[in-house]
Formats: C-alpha cells, sequence, structure tokens
C-alpha cells in the first residue's frame, strides 16, 4: 500500500465512537490515549465540570511515565507539594518520631510527585479537551449490548449508539453496577471509615502533616501551605456502616461519636466537621473483580480495582491502567484488545492491591499492643534514609503503543 493510498484509507474509514463514564483521572487518560490512536470520543460526567480542589496525591513508579509521555509532567513538577514532615504523637499528644515523608510510604525523593487532586485533574483535562467531546451534568441510564455497538440512554434524556463504553467512574461505579451487579459482590472491606475535610489552618502547620493515634482511631492534619489544612479522621468499625454512606448527617454524628473523649486537636477537628461544606466520607475497601470487561464495556481504575488509599496507590495505577487499555486497543478490536488489556495489566494492579497490608499496620494499629510496637518501629526509623521505593510502584514497565492520528 503507497503512501496515498494509507492517507485515503485514513480518511474515508470511519473513526470508532466510544464513550468513557468518568471525567476524573483514568477517564481524561483513556480519552487522551484513544484519540491518539484513532478514536472519536465522548466523556460523559455528572459533575457540571472538571472536580477541582481534592485531598493530595501521589503520582509514583509506572505513573510517572504515563504523565511524561502526554506532556504534562513539568506542570505537574511545578505544582509538586513537596510535603517535608511527617510527626506522629501519642495519644497524649506527645511526639513518637519526627520523619521524612519517604521514610514511611517507600517514595523516592526528587522523582516521585505529590499535587493536589485538582491540579491533576486540571493537567489532564486541558491535554485532551479539544479532542474529545465532554458531556457534563449528565450520566448514563442504561446499557443495551448488541451485535453492532452498545445502545445508550443518558440521563439528561439522549440516545446515542457507540462501539465501546468504558467506566471509569470511581469505586461505586455505576457502569459496574449495571454490567456486573451489585457493588457487594466485589467490595471487599479493611475494616476502617473515613471522612476529610478543609479546616483553618490555626496551627502554624507548612507541607507537613501531623498524625494522632489511638487503639483504633487516628487524626490527622495535612498542611499543604499555610492557609488551610484537610483534617482526616480514620477509625476502626467491624462492619461497614452502610446506613450513613448516603447519609451526611449520620456520617458526623458516626465520626463525633467514635472520638468524642478524645484529646489532642480532635475536639477543634469535630467542630469543624459539623460545618464544612466538603466532607467525604467512606469505607477503607478494596474493588476485586475477577474481569473487568463484558462484551463492548471495560473498566478501568477504581471501578475495576480500587485499592484503597492505604496503598498509596489509587492515582497511579488508575494512570497506568488507562494507559494500558488504550493502547490495547490501538490496533485491535475490542475482544482481543479487552484481553491484552487484562493479560498485560493485572500482575501490577495486583502486586500493588496488596500493599495495604503495610499501609493500615503502619497508619492505622487498631490494638494498645500494636500500637506500641507500630511507635517502636517509628523510633527506630527516626536515623533512617528514605527507601528506594517498592518494587510495586515500577513493576511495570510501560510498551510504546503506536499511534494512528
Amino acid at each position: 500500500m503507497t503512501l496515498t493510498d494509507q492517507q485515503t484509507k485514513t480518511r474515508t474509514t470511519p473513526r470508532r465512537k466510544v464513550l468513557i463514564s468518568g471525567a476524573g483521572i483514568a477517564g481524561p487518560v483513556l480519552a487522551y490515549w484513544l484519540n491518539r490512536y484513532g478514536y472519536a470520543v465522548t466523556v460523559v460526567e455528572k459533575a457540571g465540570a472538571p472536580r477541582s480542589g481534592g485531598y493530595p496525591i501521589d503520582v509514583r513508579g509506572t505513573a510517572l511515565d504515563v504523565v511524561r509521555r502526554m506532556g504534562i509532567l513539568p506542570r505537574l513538577r511545578d505544582s509538586h507539594i513537596d510535603l517535608r514532615r511527617l510527626t506522629f504523637l501519642e495519644e497524649d499528644g506527645s511526639e513518637v518520631a519526627l520523619l521524612h515523608p519517604h521514610t514511611v510510604t517507600g517514595g523516592v525523593a526528587g522523582r516521585d510527585l505529590e499535587v493536589r487532586r485538582g491540579d491533576l485533574t486540571d493537567a489532564l483535562y486541558t491535554a485532551v479537551r479539544d479532542d474529545a467531546e465532554f458531556l457534563f451534568n449528565d450520566s448514563i441510564d442504561t446499557l443495551d449490548q448488541s451485535g453492532h455497538g452498545v445502545d445508550v440512554t443518558f440521563r439528561g434524556g439522549g440516545r446515542r449508539t457507540f462501539d465501546m463504553v468504558f467506566g471509569a467512574d470511581g469505586t461505586h461505579s455505576r457502569t459496574r453496577e449495571m454490567l456486573f451487579g451489585p457493588e457487594e459482590r466485589f467490595h471487599h472491606y479493611l475494616g476502617y471509615c473515613f471522612a476529610v475535610f478543609t479546616m483553618r489552618n490555626t496551627f502554624g502547620l507548612s507541607h507537613e502533616t501531623v498524625m494522632w493515634n489511638a487503639p483504633g482511631r487516628a487524626a490527622a492534619l495535612y498542611a499543604v501551605g499555610d492557609d488551610e489544612v484537610h483534617a482526616f479522621l480514620n477509625f476502626a468499625q467491624p462492619e461497614p456502616p452502610f446506613e450513613a454512606f448516603r447519609d451526611p448527617r449520620a456520617q458526623r454524628d458516626l465520626v463525633a461519636t467514635v472520638f468524642a473523649d478524645d484529646g489532642w486537636e480532635v475536639p477543634g477537628m469535630l467542630a469543624a466537621l459539623r460545618d464544612a461544606d466538603d466532607v467525604f466520607f467512606d469505607a477503607v475497601s478494596q474493588i476485586r473483580m475477577p474481569r473487568w470487561s463484558s462484551g463492548r464495556v471495560a473498566l478501568v481504575g477504581d471501578a475495576a480495582w480500587a485499592p484503597s488509599f492505604l496503598t498509596g496507590q489509587g492515582t497511579s495505577l488508575s494512570l497506568v491502567g488507562a494507559y494500558m487499555l488504550a493502547g490495547s486497543l490501538a490496533e485491535r478490536d475490542h475482544a482481543t484488545g479487552f484481553a491484552a488489556y487484562e493479560h498485560s495489566t493485572r500482575e501490577f494492579v495486583t502486586m500493588n492491591q496488596a500493599l495495604v497490608g503495610k499501609g493500615g499496620a503502619t497508619l492505622f494499629p487498631t490494638t494498645p499492643q500494636a500500637l506500641k510496637e507500630r511507635n517502636e518501629r517509628l523510633r527506630s526509623l527516626s536515623a533512617m534514609p528514605a527507601e528506594e521505593g517498592r518494587p510495586a510502584h515500577s513493576a511495570l514497565t510501560l510498551p510504546e503503543f503506536t499511534p494512528t492520528t
């Protein structure tokens, strides 16, 4: 085939149409790369705009190569938070240890990134907004697969047909529920619940985290800058409090009850919790699925494999998984591409989900003895250099896929 023939074929072959549900992290990354591979991409998002703000997130290991290939690494480096201190406190407020954060997280200084979630989502959206169609204030209502594609009805009233549909809509994915059934089938509760919100920084903290622990409870203040802090309250709970998940008042009442008798800065945090308008409450859990696709529909990111914040790898897995899914479809049909996606990505996901045990033991001991042993380990770490990074963060080497546009 001559170059002229190739160009003619490119102009006359219809672009395959795909729909992505979710404009958080995995969704825009998937949209960016699918567009590069010749797909016509639509992204539907129930929010009215890309979501700004949010707590800080990490980008590590293999995920750094994804953002580098997207051309946004310099922008993210400019947004790097540079957390300098992590202080652990006893129940009475006395200091256990003051460490560099990488000593605990396994990060690599000078290479890994920590940025506000909104800075990452804004960079991703900017990279793809001119090349994909975004439908805000809308969501998928129904999916109906057939031999020719996926018929989609939208809650806003529209109806369209796509060659493929992707669920990048988070841990509580509506796409996954429509495709595979109730979340309970795949939800693995890890024994904790948490609330995170912002409050005024009246503590004199800057670029640091202070964490207070009691058996089964933890309170942390995370100062990204000087004006406000991210307040974090985590507690052990034998069973998920399902009745509270859809009731903000019940969430606040539950947290207030659990921490009612605690000292340090906890009373002030509880008072701020009552008035905060950005409270995020959830269970600490993972999504584990035997397969990530069915027919012409596939899942990616937290919708497929939420690892929980205890691993520190949720964002990085979303970046890498979306890149691998798009690349697996670069020159393949949906069935072959989805199989290649699972084959190439599942081991990496499983390795990173397994980091959860280390995170829980370090941050949230549930018994007095476990807390005492944790504190002794932290004191011994004070004089140790940061680790060279956990192998799981970089266990996958990104392949090169060939763009068609």
